[in-house]
């Protein structure tokens, strides 16, 4: 059986294998890859407690796959091309014999200052190449990495560190962030201040600002690289050792700490990379995420640097220097496969069409979107003016949770349909249920999605709180995982996620998935971007409430009524928003995501607490909507 996927018939080949064998063709992918010692046995679940485990004892570590067996083949091809805040800096690019030296390097450092096996290590780091560095170096040596994006509050941060009893953190004096800096130290140092697991700081100089070190805590990156050499041999890892453990904000309460384990994680983000993306060796891959998400997780480090590509990081923003940054960093890097999210396409969409018009982007084959379903508007802009529409765009729908992409077209194998993330990979067993648990299997239906076998990369537990795990994910449908979404599947059987399923408005008895809405909001050429939410309706039950950013000055009054006219065309009278307040910014956080909660408590008048605002890209619009709410 092929590893890589060729064509719609071999795609459903490998689909029907997945699911009439699916240990066979896991272990048949798990053989492509470098073990200590071969597994026992390729699967154990039970779903009920959750209790999941792939390639039972199977002995490896993450980084020799990642890096040590490819230096014979392609030890001088380039590993990270790093792309910095300001095009006018150096690019930095790494081979895979540099990556593997300074990994080594730094694993070195790591257990110089303390570090072993199974400790927990925060990274709270701009994106620099020694951010992915230091992720490796913790998988080398065993220590399990907990990024936490940087950007979230000195509070946030000590909750996540002081949730997982973090040993060290590794951070910067500051960070670039467009014309920005931020001040990544001082937000430690205040956060350290009630973190008492942490015995040491390693602090690299990014800016070369001034900033305070603590004695026999803070000692500088470049100083301690100084004591130690290049040679480190790997851990011996089992198969289920933890890896790493990544905070996502649940509905409510303390962020999760979802954790994921080694081998499983290892097999099923190279094969979701090389697969969803088409890659072929040689391509240049650019996600544009974070590291402190699971998009650059698995596909900035894991998932490229596991099938021996060449991967973009970005330190900057996609509107600075002006908005055609991105189009400039595509041609200057000759980019192959783009992967972003809708929120940045919406974004640039909004800016002058001469900032992608200068450039060529003719190395583009593949493009991505990531992080929400993306509306039909922002579709076609990125089909006719990034992929001048011969470029396949993969609309890939995943979580922290899965670890890895789950339903998505293959790049130009699979069909592909606007706003649809289509078809489940390989191994990926999704079911709609109804409110009653039953499993919907005719097509042309609408429900909750969930996912009704195991998969190798999915989530084995919350850190140190397995019943919340259990209870967020596998209580809600006995023996189903639960995603949170709800899904339409059409007559072909593809799949279209509507969005969470506390975002779906029950109004008179009618069940309306916000994004639905805001989809035909945002076909309104004057509109940038919109969200709904549902709020208490005297008749109705709930009304809807939807909140909308203006491309430019409006007549408020003409703009609504055609709005609701447009509603009423493309989904009904019954979804017409009761309020529609025009605003300059919706509440997000750095990761793009909005968010509703607060919108939910501004549509409901309830504003006297609108809990943490710190971790929000921009606070302050908080305050403009909940002053202007109608």
């Amino acid at each position: 059986m092929s590893f890589k996927i060729n064509s719609y018939e071999d795609y459903k080949k490998q689909y029907q294998q997945s699911v009439e064998n699916p240990e066979q063709f896991w272990s048949t992918i798990a053989n492509t890859f470098s073990w200590r010692k071969k597994w026992d046995t390729v699967l154990k679940w039970n779903f009920d407690e959750p209790n999941i485990k792939w390639f039972v004892n199977g002995k490896l570590n993450i980084t020799e796959n990642c890096l040590d067996r490819h230096l014979a083949t392609r030890g001088n091809q380039t590993a990270i091309v790093w792309e910095p805040n300001n095009p006018n800096d150096d690019t930095i690019k790494l081979t895979y014999h540099q990556l593997h030296q300074k990994v080594c390097e730094f694993a070195n450092v790591l257990k110089n200052n303390g570090a072993k096996k199974g400790d927990r290590i925060c990274l709270y780091m701009p994106m620099v190449p020694e951010l992915a560095i230091a992720v490796l170096a913790c998988a080398r040596i065993g220590a399990i990495h907990s990024v936490v994006f940087a950007g979230f509050s000195a509070k946030a941060l000590a909750d996540r560190i002081n949730d997982s009893a973090c040993t060290l953190i590794l951070c910067s004096d500051e960070a670039f962030r467009g014309a920005k800096t931020i001040p990544i130290k001082n937000v430690v140092d205040e956060a350290l201040k009630n973190c008492p697991s942490i015995s040491k700081n390693i602090v690299l100089k990014r800016t070369g600002a001034k900033v305070e070190m603590i004695n026999n805590r803070d000692v500088w990156w470049h100083d301690e690289v100084k004591k130690v050499n290049s040679e480190c041999v790997a851990e011996e890892m089992d198969s289920e050792d933890e890896l790493f453990i990544l905070y996502t904000s649940g509905s409510t309460g303390q962020p999760k700490g979802v954790v994921h384990t080694t081998g499983g994680y290892m097999v099923y983000t190279n094969y979701t990379f090389q697969n969803v993306f088409q890659y072929n060796t040689g391509d240049i891959f650019w996600c544009t995420a974070d590291i402190g998400w699971i998009t650059g997780h698995s596909y900035i480090i894991y998932g490229p640097l596991l099938a021996g590509a060449t991967t973009v990081m970005f330190e900057g923003v996609p509107t600075w220097p002006d908005a055609g940054r991105f189009w400039e960093v595509v041609d200057k890097h000759q980019v192959n496969i783009f992967y972003t999210a809708p929120t940045a396409i919406r974004a640039l969409m909004a800016c002058d069409i001469d900032f992608v018009n200068k450039h060529q982007l003719s190395s583009l084959k593949v493009l991505g979107t990531v992080g929400e379903p993306i509306n039909i508007e922002a579709w076609e802009w990125y089909h006719k003016n990034i992929g001048k529409t011969n470029c396949p765009i993969v609309d890939t729908w995943w979580q922290t949770e899965t670890g890895g992409i789950m339903i998505s077209s293959l790049a130009g194998i699979t069909p592909s349909k606007p706003t649809f993330a289509t078809l489940p990979l390989p191994g990926i067993q999704p079911c709609l249920v109804d409110a009653a648990g039953n499993e919907i299997t005719e097509n042309n239906v609408e429900g909750n999605l969930c996912i009704k076998f195991p998969w190798p990369s999915m989530l084995r537990t919350t850190y140190g709180d397995h019943n919340r795990c259990k209870q967020n994910y596998f209580s809600t449908y006995k023996g189903k995982y639960f995603t949170g979404d709800g899904c339409k599947r059409d007559e072909n059987g593809m799949y279209r996620i509507t969005g969470r399923v506390d975002d779906v408005i029950n109004v008179s008895g009618h069940r309306i998935g916000t994004a639905e809405v805001e989809n035909a909001l945002d076909e309104n050429h004057l509109v940038i971007e919109s969200a709904v939410v549902g709020y208490p309706h005297d008749i109705k039950g709930q009304g809807i409430y939807a909140y909308v950013i203006c491309a430019k000055e409006v007549n408020e009054q003409e703009l609504r009524k055609e709005l609701l006219e447009h509603i009423t065309q493309h989904i009904g009278a019954f979804a017409k928003p009761d309020k529609i307040q025009l605003v300059s910014g919706l509440p997000k956080t750095r990761s793009g995501k909005i968010m509703r909660r607060i919108l939910r408590k501004i549509a409901e008048g309830d504003t006297s607490n609108l809990g943490d605002t710190s971790t929000l890209l921009d606070p302050e619009i908080v305050k403009e909507i909940k002053n202007n709410a109608l």
